[in-house]
């Protein structure tokens, strides 16, 4: 197992903390777009209704470690490493915490085939190795969302719900996929919901403990640590 030290290393050397490839542009477009209540960048958050773009910049510099400065408008943006590290370290934990109870029931999601399904897949399989049950419904529930004139649908690899276009796993922030597994679920809530984009949200918003993946440019998980509420959301089954 690495150090912190080591760690810290690491994300900084590969670019996914400290000086990271995602340029400052790219970042305050995302945040003027959360401000504008863009529904693509939303991912089903609606509490945002008071938030300006500043508002957002200054919650994603206390978060995350991005530059504070409103005025730094091009050029290189940062993710704070050690914060970066402290929040792994409360994944860990609240994933701990879940499986310290009896026949723990996970359910894992991503809107991010591309690099996050790589994360799920490892972590979904040590928590199987270690006695959960990874709930997998509304297998094959299709819809039509905004944005393309087809329908699309849940599908799952190792377990993980992802959305499937045509045959190929696809990138979304729509949170309707996961109203809809919730939906089938019902009552019989998960014990943790480990997600990302708008499966992650509608996670949190359907009452259920989760642990979201976050991006610097994509602010969707913050309001609620800005209004001083638990970071990781949700209450306990």
């Amino acid at each position: 197992m690495l150090s912190r030290d080591e760690l810290r290393e690491h994300l900084i050397r590969t670019r996914i903390a400290g000086d990271v490839a995602t340029s400052r542009e790219n970042n305050l477009d995302h945040y003027r777009s959360v401000a504008n209540r863009d529904p693509y960048f939303l991912f089903g958050l609606t509490s945002l209704q008071n938030w300006s773009y500043r508002d957002v910049l200054a919650q994603m510099a206390k978060s995350v470690g991005v530059v504070a400065d409103p005025g730094h408008r091009d050029g290189q943006d940062t993710i704070d490493p050690d914060r970066t590290i402290d929040a792994l370290d409360l994944m860990a934990d609240r994933i701990a915490s879940a499986l310290t109870k009896p026949s723990p029931r996970i359910l894992f999601a991503t809107g991010h085939p591309t690099g996050l399904l790589a994360v799920h897949l490892p972590l979904a399989a040590a928590v199987v190795a270690r006695g959960a049950t990874l709930l997998t419904p509304a297998e094959d529930w299709t819809y039509w969302g905004a944005g393309f004139g087809r329908k699309r649908k849940i599908r799952y690899l190792g377990d993980v719900a992802m959305l499937d276009d045509r045959g190929g796993f696809v990138h979304t922030h729509d949170s309707a996929p996961m109203e809809a597994m919730l939906a089938e679920l019902g009552d019989d809530r998960p014990d943790l919901v480990v997600a990302d984009h708008g499966w992650g949200r509608r996670g949190r918003r359907g009452g259920h403990p989760d642990r979201r993946i976050r991006r610097q440019q994509r602010p969707r998980a913050l309001p609620r640590r800005g209004r001083g509420q638990d970071r990781c959301g949700g209450s306990s089954r």
